[in-house]
């Protein structure tokens, strides 16, 4: 009897060795695939509308997630032509008339030989003609004035000249055209200043990298970063921003070594705003005091992701979770999970309830916060609370993709719920990712700064630029436009100059284009009216 006992336990201890194994090698295979999945795969969520998630079936949705799903195809959604769109695209571009004519032999009647009159014209078509950039040297030539009198008469001659511009970088052949646009080709499109150094040799203009480098830094701190002031100062009034972060590397940085990582911080306005403000703040670390100082003196909303340094911000600054950053955790739950299992899956039914409350945000998008924040209160706060109360009654592996996922949703409850606190805020902190993605783009091309003042004089640049489009001016013009202007102006005079100051003309302001989205926002829209249409008026 004693030895079957311990027969009994060795077994049982085996067993729960092998279940533990189990479970183990299927944690590891899940990281295993989330990992290629990553480097190999789309980084964006977007293959799971296009391919791996599809639009859910409806009455799936209503029934619960016992419900079996449909089988997952690739769905490609195509947009309609609209009419005169491209009278549209072509309405803001200067026409040229190239004119044809038949010669005074070719004029004659085919029938009876008279001379034909010209009886009006057709567009045979319309084409694109692009002009290459042109590079010249101007020359500021003065007058020189002096007096015949005097030079006959008196015993001074005076000798008067007349007045010329002040240079953008003194003792240099820069210009405000030629600074504004090294500028936008590196921090717009995206080419390191050692191509465009081999695209002027290709024109017959030997112009370094190094004196293009000296351009960008002293135009920084000379004329832009009095304006980058103005508008932290500005920005800081504002009661609802968001902020975000992503790493850079600085070769000569003292005190680190050239592979380690610096950050740019990001601080921006919020969308209930019509003057938006995005700055960039280079720093040599992701430390918590950084976003601390910066914010010194604001009060107010504050969007953020689940970074555990914002949470622990001065009391005065309320921190709003991302919807968007823990939906991310499920849906890389989700790719690692075989296709036929999905459906019914923990991963898949988070989606689709956090799917109901951007639904519902879609809908409320141009509404009146105090409208909007009534509405969440009514119809969209108890689906949330309901989904929070439903993830704490999964059973699930703590270390799994799944079980990760559900853990950062429940820590993060307190920060996510605090979208509920006012109609001014959003379920997400998409609005700082967009504006930090233009820059990511630009590191993947010139991949690091090279000096400390590097790394400002871009955050300060960046700044200009980017807060520039979000107000529809154009890069080039508007800083071709603040380095005429600056060096002339005062520094009281510098709210004229802001992006929507009164000062800046007409040409640098994008032409205005109504009904433009985004191809993101319309995948998730379709996927959105796809889960969610119906699904409110039945109670569900």
């Amino acid at each position: 009897m004693g030895n079957t006992n311990k027969w009994q336990q060795i077994v049982a201890a085996k067993d729960a060795r092998i279940a533990e194994l189990e479970a183990l090698v299927k944690f590891y295979e899940g990281q295993f695939k989330l990992s290629k999945i990553r480097q190999f795969g789309v980084s964006s969520e977007k293959d799971i509308l296009d391919g791996q998630l599809g639009l859910f079936n409806e009455a799936e949705l209503t029934a619960g997630s016992a419900a079996p799903g449909p089988e997952l195809e690739e769905i490609t959604y195509k947009r309609r032509k609209t009419a005169g769109k491209r009278e549209d695209d072509l309405s803001a571009l200067p026409v040229e008339v190239v004119e044809h004519k038949l010669s005074e032999d070719e004029r004659h009647c085919p029938e009876c030989g008279y001379e034909m009159h010209e009886m009006g014209h057709d567009v045979a078509r319309r084409e694109l003609k692009i002009i290459p950039a042109v590079v010249k040297v101007v020359e500021h030539e003065r007058a020189v004035y002096s007096c015949r009198h005097c030079e006959k008469n008196g015993l001074r001659v005076p000798i008067v000249k007349a007045p010329v511009p002040g240079p953008v970088i003194k003792g240099s052949l820069a210009s405000p055209s030629s600074v504004a646009h090294v500028i936008t080709r590196k921090y717009v499109m995206c080419a390191p200043l050692y191509r465009q150094e081999q695209d002027f040799r290709r024109q017959g203009v030997a112009l370094s990298r190094q004196t293009m480098a000296n351009w960008v830094i002293r135009c920084a701190e000379d004329w832009l970063y009095p304006l980058y002031g103005r508008m932290r100062d500005i920005l800081l009034t504002h009661e609802n921003l968001h902020v975000d972060e992503s790493s850079l590397q600085v070769l000569k940085e003292p005190g680190k070594p050239p592979t380690s990582k610096s950050y740019m911080w990001l601080y921006r306005t919020g969308g209930d705003t019509g003057r938006h403000i995005v700055l960039f703040e280079y720093q040599p670390s992701r430390s918590g005091e950084h976003p601390k100082r910066f914010l010194s003196g604001f009060s107010g909303l504050l969007h953020s992701d689940g970074y555990a340094v914002y949470h622990s911000l001065p009391k005065e600054i309320t921190v709003i979770g991302c919807w968007v950053h823990m939906r991310r955790k499920f849906t890389d739950a989700l790719k690692t999970i075989a296709a036929k299992e999905r459906p019914g899956s923990v991963a898949q039914e988070a989606i689709c309830r956090i799917g109901k409350l951007f639904w519902l945000e879609k809908q409320w998008k141009n509404l009146k916060p105090e409208d909007r924040h009534r509405l969440r209160l009514e119809k969209s706060k108890p689906l949330a609370e309901a989904f929070f109360r439903w993830l704490e009654t999964l059973i699930y592996l703590p270390k799994s993709v799944t079980g990760k996922a559900i853990n950062y949703a429940l820590d993060q409850r307190g920060w996510l719920m605090n979208v509920y606190l006012d109609g001014r805020t959003e379920i997400s902190n998409n609005r700082a990712e967009n504006a930090v993605r233009p820059y990511a783009l630009g590191r993947r091309n010139w991949l690091f700064c090279n000096t400390v003042k590097g790394a400002q004089a871009s955050a300060v640049i960046y700044s200009i630029i980017e807060t520039a489009k979000e107000n529809g001016l154009k890069p080039f013009e508007y800083l071709e436009f603040l380095l005429e202007s600056m060096p002339t102006s005062k520094m009281g005079h510098l709210d004229a100059l802001l992006p929507w100051g009164e000062d800046v003309p007409e040409h640098c302001r994008m032409p205005v284009r109504k009904g433009e989205v985004s191809d993101a926002e319309e995948k998730w829209d379709k996927f959105y009216d796809g889960i969610c249409s119906g699904i409110l008026k039945r109670g569900a």
